[in-house]
């Protein structure tokens, strides 16, 4: 017998191993009626280097996988099952989410209104201190700056006899830098939102300035409505997800903080030109506005502290746990918001603006008998409504008039929300005297305007 060469050999073993259940089917057989056609097999073969002075030999191959037409005919009945399952599915989602939709377009709200004759007719019927045109805060809970820009603005106007436009979102960029900063301080137990409080745009231009608003309009694109969706959407997912993670370098979550904040706001400049003269922010607010932010102070009324001291506003919206409010009685309180109106000086509040006495058709704040009579508010009742979350920290508007009308004291409200353009004024509300010793929650004012109740305090 010839002997058998190495080559000879690892060609045959080879051929051993190549398993027949894994061969491709003969040319001309059907597959399986069941079955899917098996996919064309790629075949690249390994040649080894030629033995014993012999020939070269394939000494193995790659092969694309055998696909049983069985096992892919049940796979693919499954993947098309779960198709149809997700178009199903997708079907009964969008059906729910049509029907939340016109749930909420749907939905009613008790409303109450009065008599044409028991409310003023205009903005014109009121003794107005000096103020800029209604800026709208589109899709923004930024309300507090708005309404506390607006106040300052007449401030500014009061002092230097000169009208000028200030700039919102600039307050608003350097807030949301405080409250991240807070948010990694406190290991994420602090309230990162897009409320707060009249004081903080004191609090922000003590520390940064202020801008005029053709300075810095805080808007990114050809739309110049505000819309903080996005943004406030995003900052909070990034604070999110470093929570999540334990990662607390403030340095680190601030610049990603700002490199949102930079596209859908901008960068406030650090210089600009007013009037001819380059400034910074914090030279635009000492020698233009010349606006001190240590001469406004802020009011609460509540049982919670003593009267005639200062305390926190303990209410989700001051963030920092702001405690140099100071707590007068109710009859003070309202007095000074009056007696502020009617001697020439304008007042920011904090309302809660979710009750059935707001008719926005009719541009009124009025509380209506049913919920409880005139006559009956005092500190009490007052109280109850805050201790039970019946009134809360809503808005934050600007009172720029007053009237007395049917017997009652009238507030001329400069609102910057929508409901504000739903009534015959745009940008105005006419608030009672009930609503403001009912619902307005804090005020701020300039020192000068309260000097008298500032003394009743230790």
């Amino acid at each position: 017998m010839k002997p058998i060469t190495l080559a000879a050999c690892i060609a045959l073993l080879l051929t051993a191993c190549d398993e027949p259940s894994r061969a491709v089917p003969p040319a001309g057989t059907a597959p399986p009626a069941t079955a899917s056609a098996e996919p064309a097999r790629k075949v690249v073969e390994i040649q080894g280097p030629a033995l014993e002075a012999g020939p070269g030999v394939t000494l193995g191959r790659y092969e694309t996988r055998y696909l049983d037409p069985v096992i892919e005919e049940l796979r693919e009945a499954d993947e098309a099952w779960k198709k149809e399952q997700g178009k199903a599915t997708g079907a009964i989602r969008d059906r729910q989410e049509e029907q939340e939709e016109q749930e909420r377009k749907d939905k009613k709200i008790l409303k109450s209104s009065l008599p044409e004759d028991q409310r003023p007719a205009s903005p014109d019927d009121f003794e107005t201190v000096n103020h800029q045109p209604v800026q709208a805060q589109y899709y923004t809970g930024t309300c507090w700056s708005f309404g506390t820009t607006s106040f300052l603005e007449s401030e500014v106007e009061r002092i230097t006899n000169n009208p000028v436009k200030l700039s919102e979102i600039a307050t608003v960029y350097w807030e949301y830098q405080a409250k991240a900063a807070r948010y990694v301080q406190e290991r994420g137990d602090s309230f990162f939102v897009e409320g707060s409080e009249c004081n903080s745009v004191t609090r922000m231009w003590k520390e940064h300035g202020a801008w005029p608003l053709a300075a810095y309009p805080g808007v990114t694109g050809e739309d110049p409505r505000h819309d903080h969706q996005r943004l406030y959407r995003e900052m909070k997912a990034v604070l999110t997800a470093m929570n999540k993670k334990d990662l607390w370098d403030e340095t680190t979550v601030l610049s990603m903080i700002r490199v949102i904040e930079d596209r859908e706001l901008g960068r406030p400049p650090e210089t600009f030109e007013h009037e001819g003269k380059t400034m910074t922010p914090i030279e635009f607010r000492d020698e233009v506005l010349k606006i001190v932010p240590d001469d406004y102070v802020q009011f609460i009324s509540t049982l919670e502290m003593p009267f005639f001291v200062t305390g926190e506003f303990d209410v989700p919206d001051n963030w920092w746990h702001d405690d140099s409010y100071h707590n007068a009685p109710l009859e003070d309180f309202y007095s000074a918001i009056r007696g502020a109106i009617t001697s020439g000086y304008s007042v920011a509040i904090a309302v809660d603006v979710s009750e059935p006495g707001k008719d926005a058709g009719n541009d009124v704040f009025f509380v209506p008998d049913y919920d409880i009579p005139g006559d009956h508010i005092d500190q009490l009742a007052r109280e109850y409504r805050f201790a039970h979350k019946v009134t809360t920290d809503d808005h934050a508007v600007h009172v720029v008039g007053f009237t007395e009308h049917a017997g009652h004291d009238w507030f001329l409200i400069k609102d910057s929300g929508r409901s504000a353009r739903h009534g015959k004024h745009e940008g105005y509300y006419f608030m009672r005297d009930d609503y403001v010793r009912l619902k307005v929650l804090s005020f701020m004012v300039h020192r000068d305007a309260v000097e008298e109740l500032l003394g009743k305090f230790t």
